[in-house]
């Protein structure tokens, strides 16, 4: 047999990658959970939004369908859980994925009725239309430019007896997949899925990043009102939070609000690291 003179393909990446891995954790990528790209409206939102914390820049601009949500979200959730238990596994991952829109609808606890396919359709018109222009990097990769949440989808397989979609390929953007090469994510409560409002999502992706395995993170209302994203003014987002305190229902973490001082403390429920936070002395810190 004759040698080729060709250099065996090292690393070969498949045209897309088939998430078909099953019960995967989901998990979220840093950048977007530490930085509001999302609104947290169910109501189709079309305004640019600004954001600025520490040198870190984000514009967010919306197609005539809106800005995408933090519901729309879930897909990201999706095809990142599926990358990065595909690369623990040794397997190779690529920037295109086929994903299949009823595994998809169950593993993020949805109905899987024939309207949630119409609007997970909407979900990926909107997360390909509106253009994040940031400075933030992404597993050190600064993208100069605007960029799609994902770059591209296309529904390859609908249902014979309706319209509805059964497969769907979709390409994320560079950024995003740059953070996940990186292992730049955290992993979430399977109960983040259950949430039902905009906000308790966006204060629980918070508290996974800031309070994260910490016994606590304590933060100034008016910093949390502009790192959530909230369009509420703070009198109204104030009430907001002094409800979800009173009812507790977030994963993970436990909330106390202090309206002398206007300060939220996230409280994770490890009691063994409360307890060991007690014995160091660490308890206390508040971001301004």
């Amino acid at each position: 047999m004759v040698k080729s003179p060709l250099l065996p393909d090292r690393y070969r990446q498949l045209d897309f990658f088939v998430c078909d891995i099953i019960n995967v954790s989901p998990k979220a990528d840093i950048g977007s959970m530490e930085h509001p790209l999302f609104t947290i409206s169910k109501t189709p939102d079309t305004r640019i939004r600004t954001y600025e914390h520490n040198g870190n820049t984000v514009k967010i601009v919306p197609s005539a369908l809106g800005l995408a949500t933090i519901f729309d979200k879930d897909i990201l959730i999706y095809c990142i859980s599926h990358l990065v238990e595909a690369l623990n596994r040794g397997r190779n991952i690529s920037r295109t994925m086929r994903m299949t829109a009823y595994d998809f609808l169950v593993s993020t606890n949805r109905d899987t009725g024939g309207h949630n396919y119409r609007l997970l359709e909407q979900s990926f018109q909107r997360l390909t239309g509106t253009r994040i222009f940031t400075n933030i990097k992404a597993g050190n990769r600064r993208v100069r430019g605007g960029f799609g949440l994902i770059e591209s989808f296309q529904i390859v397989e609908k249902s014979p007896s309706d319209s509805r979609m059964v497969a769907v390929e979709v390409t994320l953007s560079e950024w995003l997949f740059s953070a996940v090469c990186g292992r730049e994510v955290l992993t979430l409560n399977r109960d983040y899925f259950r949430l039902g409002s905009g906000l308790d999502r966006r204060l629980y992706e918070l508290a996974r990043k800031h309070c994260g395995s910490q016994a606590q993170w304590k933060v100034r209302l008016e910093l949390l009102h502009k790192k959530s994203g909230s369009l509420s003014l703070l009198k109204k987002f104030r009430y907001l939070v002094k409800e979800l305190a009173e009812s507790n229902h977030l994963p993970d973490y436990e909330i106390m609000f202090n309206p002398e001082e206007d300060i939220l403390t996230f409280i994770n429920r490890n009691e063994q690291l409360q307890a060991r936070a007690l014995l160091k002395g660490l308890i206390g810190n508040v971001d301004l």
